[in-house]
């Protein structure tokens, strides 16, 4: 359920015949109505983005409930490896889009809790951390709500305030052991500035609405696997900061070096295997230490390794391309007529359907590139094919 305050719940709304709401096409088939609602729902969350500013550097400690509750078989084949499966993607999409921001895995189970995964932004770092759950999928005992929070508490407190520091509790069970009184938790979090949400399996839990609450974090409750899906991937995109003062960093942009020498890598000293020697890596313009990838926090000095690409990437949450303004067969224009009936993006035809006009460049799409123009690519083709003086 998305409770939003203000708001009756949906057992006390109206009855709604929802079947109505579904069409068959000419041919009998209502896959074309399906799309066309869920375009509407994608688009409406496009249309509700505002210029606002983003914490564009975030660290995101995120927690996943390995009680007993996971291995209810709702979610297929389970929820645990539902969830797993989900965060792969998640972790992928999320170092792609936010190159400059870290994240950690939590896990919590037999009223414990412990740290998967160090604060990184290394995607070959996470993907072995949630290997190494898949591969100890023991989900027993109770989730210890508390416990898992502290440590999430502890690896975020000391960050910068110029950067967000977020907390996402994916819970599937109902109860949590916690050893002492959990509000003093949720007030500290509250102090630092640590926004915690929450994505519940089950149903609404109140110690979660209220953890939520005080934090200026968001609760919902996955219906299905698709909603779990779309809840997951809003987290995404930065949050509003509210840090409100500028703040200049110190980063440092390190070259990709060949050296006759062979050395060892910093990045891999913590290995259970012994450390191999290479002739290249990325070597720290402040103490000269080496690393495989790109980017990391310096272990040595401290210093933040980017690439210029990794700023450039983040751009798109700063400038976003403007919602395109939607064009249905009954409009005045004839969409037949715009670029001789062709989407600019795909070059195929409208075929009657509906199709989006960019405002600033004056192009037409489809549908579906314009799904692609504002969830991936962040770049509009016919704005970016006009020649500027």
């Amino acid at each position: 359920m998305d409770d939003e305050d203000g708001k009756s719940y949906r057992w006390e709304t109206e009855y709604e015949k929802t079947w109505e709401v579904i069409k068959e096409d000419d041919h009998g088939r209502i896959q074309s109505s399906v799309d066309e609602m869920l375009y509407k729902a994608i688009r409406k969350r496009t249309l509700n983005k505002k210029n606002v500013r983003l914490g564009l550097m975030r660290h995101l400690a995120i927690i996943i409930d390995m009680s007993s509750a996971m291995n209810q078989i709702d979610l297929k084949p389970n929820r645990f490896i539902c969830c797993v499966r989900l965060l792969e993607k998640f972790v992928q999409d999320f170092v792609d889009q936010n190159p400059i921001s870290q994240l950690c895995f939590i896990s919590t189970r037999n009223k414990r809790a412990e740290k998967v995964s160090e604060l990184s932004g290394n995607l070959r770092t996470h993907f072995d951390a949630l290997n190494s759950l898949k591969a100890n999928a023991n989900c027993a005992g109770e989730t210890s709500m508390q416990n898992a929070l502290q440590i999430a508490h502890s690896m975020l407190r000391y960050m910068p305030p110029h950067t967000s520091k977020e907390i996402l509790f994916i819970m599937g069970s109902l109860t949590s052991c916690d050893p002492s009184d959990i509000h003093k938790t949720i007030d500290s979090l509250a102090k630092d500035n640590i926004r915690c949400s929450v994505i519940g399996l089950s149903a609404e839990v109140y110690i979660c609405k209220e953890l939520t609450t005080k934090t200026n974090g968001v609760y919902n409750v996955a219906m299905e696997e698709t909603h779990l899906k779309d809840l997951l991937f809003q987290y995404l995109n930065p949050l509003p900061s509210s840090f409100t003062e500028s703040t200049l960093m110190k980063i440092g942009f390190p070259k990709f070096e060949m050296n006759t020498v062979p050395s060892i890598c910093v990045c891999h000293l913590d290995d259970g295997d012994e450390p191999k020697l290479t002739v290249s890596g990325y070597f720290c313009r402040q103490c000269n230490s080496k690393y495989c990838d790109l980017p990391v926090e310096c272990k040595i000095c401290g210093l933040t390794l980017l690439s210029s690409s990794h700023l450039a990437r983040s751009y798109h949450h700063l400038f976003p391309v403007e919602p395109f303004s939607e064009l249905l067969s009954s409009d005045s224009i004839d969409i037949g007529n715009v670029n001789d009936g062709k989407c600019f993006g795909c070059l195929k035809q409208f075929g009657g359907k509906s199709a989006t006009l960019c405002n600033l460049c004056g192009q037409t799409f489809c549908v579906d590139c314009d799904l692609f123009i504002h969830d991936i690519s962040h770049v509009c083709p016919g704005c970016t094919s006009i020649r500027r003086i």
